[in-house]
């Protein structure tokens, strides 16, 4: 009835594999890998904009709660505004001490400590969101920027664009580079150098003094971003002239600020989720921009009889004439910034000549 071990079918290799590997002990974590796994990070983020503003401000939100979600709550960050933990143009070295984990902020806010920071916020007449973007991730600029922040302890993601700006609100008409000359004009980074060739006078304000400034005449003009953040500031109220185009921000890039011993100290499924929900963050940024200013505009224009203006061209022929000055001197500063102004108008250039026959020529024939 039974047959004996002999007659029985050779047993197939694979079969036997299996049950070994059945029987075989399962590899046991170590303490450490336990540890990390288990354990609960509590950051905390401070940024540069008041607390949940529209776009600049929301967008660090969003990417907290991205992160916690995707960590399944082992990476919880908290998000703070300017001047709840440290004024907004503190950030940078709040993150640099280790205060905090994390900041949320631009880079040319920090022109007095990292001139050559300026890059990688935006550049007068340089690239727009989409160029500066495929700089960033596949043109070197990432690498050049987290190189020059290494000395300071942070580490630095692109986590936000504005795409292309506005000109700027202006208490009075800007008719000839005359009308520029002995004007105070809210503007930073490299574009307010620039202003400051053109015989005018930059100043660096963080966003939440900027409407009491034009409004009491402490400033006569400023640049904030856009449509969408402009109309939630109320600057129509504070100045009637608002123009076109940013030349002086074409896209500017929005900064996760991360200290680089606190991000070391993460496991690695939480350092990709951190560098991923970063990439989410800017996209996502720039795809509500592009909704939110249309509507903005036309609320401003229809609503509140806000006087659109173009900057006349002899205006813009010299800004542009200048700005090539002022890279000039920016190249010249250091090693480092060579090689960031060689990277960036070879990246710029190269994406040129593309954009005129793609984007440019599809936009004349739309």
């Amino acid at each position: 009835m039974y047959r004996t071990i002999f007659n029985r079918r050779p047993i197939p290799l694979a079969l036997l594999l299996i049950g070994g590997l059945a029987c075989a002990k399962p590899a046991t974590p170590t303490s450490e890998t336990k540890t990390a796994i288990q354990k609960t990070y509590k950051w905390k983020m401070v940024t540069t904009w008041p607390k949940n503003f529209p776009g600049l401000g929301t967008a660090p939100e969003r990417f907290a709660v991205a992160v916690k979600a995707m960590s399944g709550g082992r990476l919880d960050v908290r998000v703070y505004g300017a001047g709840e933990i440290v004024p907004a143009l503190e950030v940078f070295d709040a993150v640099s001490r280790g205060t905090v984990e994390m900041g949320h902020g631009a880079a040319y806010y920090w022109k007095g400590k990292i001139p050559e920071a300026q890059w990688f916020a935006t550049v007068p007449f340089g690239m727009n969101a989409r160029e500066a973007n495929g700089w960033l991730s596949h043109g070197g600029g990432l690498k050049l920027w987290q190189e020059l922040y290494r000395p300071f302890g942070v580490l630095p993601f692109p986590a936000g664009n504005t795409g292309t700006q506005m000109g700027g609100w202006f208490s009075k008409e800007i008719n000839t580079l005359d009308d520029i000359k002995g004007l105070k004009m809210r503007i930073p980074g490299l574009g307010g150098e620039v202003f400051r060739k053109a015989g005018g006078t930059p100043v660096l304000l963080p966003g939440g003094e900027i409407f009491t400034s034009l409004q009491t005449g402490a400033i006569d003009a400023t640049e904030w971003v856009g449509p969408y953040n402009d109309l939630a500031f109320g600057l129509h109220k504070a100045a009637k002239f608002y123009y076109y185009p940013g030349w002086h921000e074409p896209g500017l890039v929005l900064e996760l600020l991360v200290n680089q011993k606190a991000f070391e100290a993460l496991p690695p499924d939480l350092q990709q989720i951190v560098q991923q929900a970063a990439r989410a963050a800017n996209q996502d940024m720039l795809d509500e921009y592009t909704r939110r200013n249309s509507e903005a505009l036309s609320a401003l224009v229809k609503e509140h009889g806000v006087q659109l203006k173009p900057f006349p061209d002899d205006v813009l022929k010299k800004f542009k004439e200048l700005s090539a000055e002022v890279l000039q001197v920016e190249r010249d500063r250091s090693e480092i910034g060579k090689r960031i102004y060689e990277s960036y108008m070879a990246f710029q250039r190269a994406s040129r000549s593309y954009q005129v026959v793609a984007e440019d020529a599809y936009q004349s024939v739309r």
